[in-house]
C-alpha cells in the first residue's frame, strides 16, 4: 500500500489469516486474508457488524490468538536488535527455500497459461480464483527470504551467503543478550541508589544496598565492554555482507530482490519468550471494563501488575507507587482512589482504569476493543476525548474497534470496513463517509442517525442473512446480500484495490466516484 503522507509504517500486514477448528475439518475463518498497514500516531478505526471478526483482527495483531497464515510485521523494533530464531532459521534453510520458490513459481506460470487458455464463462473465474492464489504463494515465499537477505538470493551458490548472513545473526543474537543482561542490572543498581537515598534504609541495610550498588555498577561496565566487542565484530561481519553486495549492485534482478529487504519483526513467527519482550509496546483496551479487572485487587495492584511483569519496577516501593498515581492521573483518576476495588466504581471510572493499565507500561500501540461501548453516552465522550489527549501526549498509535459509526467518524484518522474477516474498504475517515465506493458501506453509512433535515439519503435495507464463517460463500462474501452482484462476484474473491487518495476497495462493482470529494 501506499505512504500515509509519509508517515513511518508500524504495521505492515499481509494476507493475516486467523482460523478456528470447529470438528470435523471445518475452521471458523474469522479472518480471511487480510492486508493493511498501520501508521505510526494514526487511529485506524475498524468498523462491521457483529461476528465480522473485528476483535480477532485486533487480537491476532497482538498475538494474544496465535496467527493461522500471513505476516504481521512490526516496525517499532527491529530484527537486528531483537534476533528472532525464525531469521536463523530462514538463513540456515536458505537453499530449500529457494528450491521451494521456484517450484510455486513454476505453478503459478502454469495456471497462468491454464487461465489464458480458457474460455469466457465460469471456469474462466475458477482458474482466475486458482491464479490469485498460486501468485500470493509464490510471492509469499519469496518475500521470506528476500526480506532476510535481499537480492543476495539470486547467488548461484548461496554457501556464502549462509556462512557470512549466520555468523551476523549469532553476533546480534549476543548483543541482544547481553542488552538483556544490563538491563536487568540497571534495575538492581537503580533498586540499590533508591534504598541508599531513602531515609529508611540504615545500618546493615544501608551496607547491603551499598555493596549492591557496587556490584550492579562493576557488572554494568564488564557487560558495556562485551558490548563495545560484539558491536565492532558486527561491524566486520555487516562489512563482508556488503563485500557480497558489491559485485551484484546494477543487475536488475538484485535490483528487484534487494528491495524487498525488510528489517520489521514478524510477530507471527515469534516464540512465547520473544513476544514477551515485546508485550509492553502492545497494549489493549478491553471492551468490558468489569470484567477485565480483577475485583479482589486494588487500583494499585491492578496497575501495578504490569510494572513488575514486565520488569519496569522491581519492587512494590515509593517509586512504583508514584508511576501508578502518574498513569491515574493521565486517565483522570484522583489519587485517593489509589486502595479501591473495581466494584467502588461507576463504569466510566473501571474503564479509566483499564485505561491507565495499559499506559502505565509505556506502549506504542494500543488495540481499543469497544472501549466505549459498554458507557453511558454522555461518558462515551469523556472517555473518547481522553483517548484522543493521550494519543497526542504520548505519541501513541491506536486500532479502534468498534459498531458505532458516528465514533469511528469523531476519533479516526482512516477507517476499515470489515465484512465475514475480509476488508471490504479502507480510506481516510471523512472520504469514506462522503464517498463510500464499496455497497456494503453504503448501506452501513445509509443508516447512520442524523438531525439533519436537508440530509436526502435513502437508507439502503441489505436482504438476507449473513453467510456462515465456517462455510462462506465462494467469491465475493457480501454476494448473497449484494444488489450489485453478478456471475464474477460469485466465483472471484476481489482484491483490495487503490483507487485514489489513500482510497482503497474490495469489489468488482465499486460505486462511482463523487469528484468534489477528494479534491
Amino acid at each position: 500500500m501506499e505512504n500515509l503522507n509519509n508517515k513511518k509504517v508500524l504495521f505492515s500486514i499481509r494476507n493475516l489469516k486467523q482460523y478456528f477448528p470447529v470438528g470435523k475439518g471445518r475452521f471458523v475463518k474469522a479472518n480471511d486474508g487480510i492486508t493493511i498497514d498501520i501508521y505510526e500516531g494514526e487511529t485506524l478505526g475498524l468498523v462491521g457488524e457483529s461476528g465480522c471478526g473485528k476483535t480477532t483482527l485486533g487480537r491476532t495483531i497482538l498475538q494474544l490468538y496465535k496467527q493461522t497464515d500471513g505476516r504481521t510485521l512490526y516496525y517499532g523494533r527491529t530484527e537486528h536488535e531483537l534476533a528472532p530464531h525464525y531469521v536463523k532459521r530462514t538463513i540456515r534453510t536458505l537453499p530449500k527455500l529457494r528450491n521451494q520458490y521456484h517450484k510455486m513459481k513454476e505453478m503459478r506460470v502454469e495456471a497462468e497459461k491454464t487461465f489464458e487458455a480458457t474460455e469466457e464463462g465460469t471456469d474462466k473465474f475458477l482458474q482466475q480464483e486458482a491464479l490469485t492464489k498460486a501468485s500470493t504463494a509464490e510471492q509469499m515465499a519469496l518475500f521470506d527470504m528476500t526480506k532476510v537477505v535481499g537480492g543476495l538470493i539470486v547467488y548461484e551458490d548461496l554457501g556464502d551467503v549462509v556462512q557470512t548472513y549466520g555468523k551476523l545473526y549469532d553476533i546480534c543474537l549476543e548483543i541482544r543478550k547481553l542488552e538483556l543482561q544490563k538491563n536487568k542490572q540497571q534495575g538492581n543498581l537503580d533498586d540499590a541508589v533508591y534504598r541508599l537515598e531513602s531515609s529508611q534504609t540504615k545500618g546493615q541495610n544501608n551496607r547491603r544496598a551499598t555493596s549492591a550498588k557496587n556490584r550492579s555498577q562493576k557488572a554494568i561496565s564488564d557487560i558495556n565492554k562485551k558490548i563495545a566487542s560484539k558491536n565492532m565484530e558486527l561491524e566486520k561481519a555487516e562489512l563482508k555482507v556488503e563485500a557480497l553486495r558489491l559485485p551484484m549492485i546494477g543487475d536488475p534482478i538484485y535490483e528487484e530482490y534487494e528491495a524487498m529487504r525488510d528489517d520489521g519483526v514478524d510477530l507471527a513467527r515469534l516464540t512465547y519468550n520473544e513476544i514477551r519482550l515485546l508485550r509492553s509496546d502492545l497494549q489493549m483496551i478491553f471492551q468490558d471494563p468489569y470484567s477485565s479487572l480483577n475485583p479482589r485487587m486494588t487500583v494499585a495492584n491492578i496497575i501495578g501488575e504490569g510494572l513488575i511483569a514486565h520488569k519496569i519496577f522491581k519492587h512494590r516501593d515509593e517509586r512504583m507507587r508514584q508511576h501508578i498515581l502518574d498513569a491515574m492521573d493521565d486517565a483522570g483518576l484522583q489519587s485517593y482512589f489509589i486502595y479501591r476495588y473495581p466494584h467502588q466504581f461507576s463504569g466510566g471510572q473501571r474503564q479509566r482504569i483499564g485505561i491507565a493499565r495499559s499506559l502505565a507500561v509505556n506502549p506504542k500501540f494500543v488495540v481499543c476493543d469497544e472501549a466505549v461501548s459498554a458507557l453511558d453516552v454522555s461518558i462515551q465522550s469523556q472517555i473518547i476525548n481522553l483517548l484522543k489527549d493521550l494519543k497526542d501526549q504520548q505519541n501513541l498509535t491506536y486500532l479502534f474497534i468498534t459498531h458505532d459509526l458516528s465514533v469511528i467518524k469523531y476519533i479516526s484518522d482512516r477507517v476499515a470496513v470489515m465484512y465475514l474477516g475480509n476488508i471490504a474498504e479502507l480510506a481516510p475517515s471523512e472520504q469514506i463517509y462522503a464517498n463510500p465506493r464499496h455497497p456494503y458501506t453504503a448501506a452501513l453509512m445509509s443508516a447512520i442517525p442524523t438531525t439533519d433535515l436537508d440530509d436526502k439519503r435513502e437508507m439502503i435495507a441489505l436482504e438476507g442473512e449473513i453467510p456462515s464463517p465456517v462455510n462462506p460463500p465462494p467469491g465475493c462474501k457480501f454476494n448473497t446480500r449484494c444488489q450489485y452482484a453478478t456471475e464474477i462476484c460469485r466465483h472471484v474473491v476481489p482484491l483490495l484495490e487503490h483507487v485514489g487518495n489513500e482510497h482503497y476497495v474490495a469489489c468488482h462493482h465499486m460505486l462511482p466516484k463523487i469528484t468534489n470529494i477528494d479534491s
